[in-house]
């Protein structure tokens, strides 16, 4: 019998399900198009804390961009803390650079856990990360939510991303081992609409170097403006790098508690400060998110420490949008299939919304 060759779209390098990017090779149509990879990273000692969000916005801004250029608006913003000096946080405005090529994303295909890739992302000036990361766990399953007319957004996460390199806060490049998370979103909404969310993470950050976190938790909560029954949210539970759980929205439920000081709260980017934007929502001080399925259930328990308030300008109105990047210390505890568990580490919270009416 001959041996069978493969034909071209089926080689090693394009073998895998999905597409070969982090998103499908499809253009952007309306100016309400986006697609976004956010990045959020911890130390593995807790002290230092990186959060970075770059979108791609459409379309683009001329019919036929000249070779080699991007037909889509990026815009790449970068936000690094350190823990030994409270409430200061070091920001880029929306054009750090990142690269060079397309940044590193666990939802590239094909995509073994043992390939490393590099992000390097730096503002003009600081702050800058250079990170080597690996992946040690999967993804969760894709989930949308839709609100306004015609609007949606579809988000998929990952937990266990493991990394080494550098942070440079503006005095010099800290060599550190980070254990983190990675999201990427897509689909066509304007920030008025999308109303509120939650979202964060936990990771145990006691793993053995290059294993998977032995517990993490990721949950969501999107309330639309003025949709109150499309609301959507989820608590989604890992163990040893896979995804063992996915408590749905009326198995999870949220509790806040107080208001973090606003002296503890940065504005990014920097220019910001420069805008006449309205006064932000208040940040909780406690954030609980409990789940509940059978006999499995799970409960994260954040202690607010920090945060910075981006202000994000609307493309449909003239109010502010506020995304409130949070960190703090958070406790993960219980139940699953009849183990109980209890992680105590660190945590970061996203909380976003009207700059003037939550």
């Amino acid at each position: 019998m001959p041996e069978f060759t493969p034909p071209p779209t089926l080689c090693a390098e394009r073998q895998g399900l999905g597409p070969a990017g982090p998103f499908p090779a499809a253009p952007l149509r309306s100016a309400l198009d986006r697609r976004w990879l956010h990045y959020a990273f911890l130390s593995d000692d807790g002290r230092y804390a990186m959060v970075a969000k770059s979108a791609w916005l459409g379309p683009p801004e001329v019919e036929d961009p000249p070779a080699g250029e991007p037909g889509e608006r990026l815009t790449t913003i970068l936000l690094l803390h350190d823990s030994a000096e409270p409430g200061r946080w070091s920001s880029s405005q929306f054009n750090a650079d990142i690269g060079p090529g397309l940044p590193w994303s666990a939802f590239a295909r094909p995509h073994p856990h043992h390939l490393p890739g590099q992000l390097s992302i730096g503002g003009r000036h600081q702050p800058a990360v250079s990170l080597k990361l690996h992946r040690t766990s999967h993804p969760c399953s894709s989930q949308c939510a839709f609100f306004g007319r015609h609007q949606h957004l579809r988000w998929q996460s990952e937990t266990g991303v493991r990394g080494e390199g550098t942070f440079n806060l503006g005095s010099g490049p800290q060599a550190l081992s980070v254990t983190g998370y990675h999201e990427r979103v897509r689909g066509r909404w304007a920030w008025p609409n999308l109303g509120e969310w939650v979202f964060g993470f936990a990771n145990d950050l006691g793993a053995e170097p290059g294993k998977p976190p032995r517990w993490a938790g990721v949950f969501t909560f999107i309330r639309p403006t003025g949709d109150a029954p499309h609301a959507t949210a989820s608590f989604m539970l890992w163990k040893d790098g896979r995804m063992r759980r996915h408590f749905a929205r009326r198995a999870t439920s949220f509790a806040v508690r107080g208001e973090l000081p606003r002296e503890r709260v940065t504005i990014a980017p920097p220019l910001a400060r420069l805008l006449g934007v309205p006064p932000m929502s208040p940040i909780p001080r406690r954030l609980a998110i409990s789940a509940r399925q059978g006999d499995d259930w799970c409960v994260l328990d954040f202690d607010a420490e920090t945060a910075v308030r981006i202000v994000i300008p609307s493309e449909t109105s003239l109010h502010a949008f506020s995304v409130h990047e949070v960190l703090g210390d958070c406790l993960l505890t219980g139940q699953l299939n009849g183990e109980r568990f209890e992680v105590k580490t660190r945590g970061i919270v996203e909380f976003s919304g009207g700059a003037d009416a939550g």
